[in-house]
């Protein structure tokens, strides 16, 4: 476990990462992280997954187009 202080970065709030969560992480500077929340409340930190978010957005954007034969199929 790693201990982490919450620290005010201008008008925002934010945590420092040590090397070796970066690391683990494998992240660097700019790229993106997510913040999951599991069922029981507890959190997880993870990188993003550029393609994965590509092909959600994708499905989404099917789902919003058939909407109407896709609730008819789920009868």
């Amino acid at each position: 476990m790693v201990e982490l202080k919450v620290r005010k970065f201008g008008n925002s709030l934010g945590v420092i990462l040590p090397k070796e969560a970066i690391q683990r992480l494998n992240t660097a500077e700019g790229e993106k992280l997510l913040l999951i929340e599991s069922p029981d409340g507890a959190y997880q930190l993870a990188p993003a997954d550029e393609e994965f978010e590509k092909k959600l957005s994708q499905a989404r954007d099917i789902m919003a187009r058939y909407r109407n034969t896709l609730r008819a199929l789920a009868k």
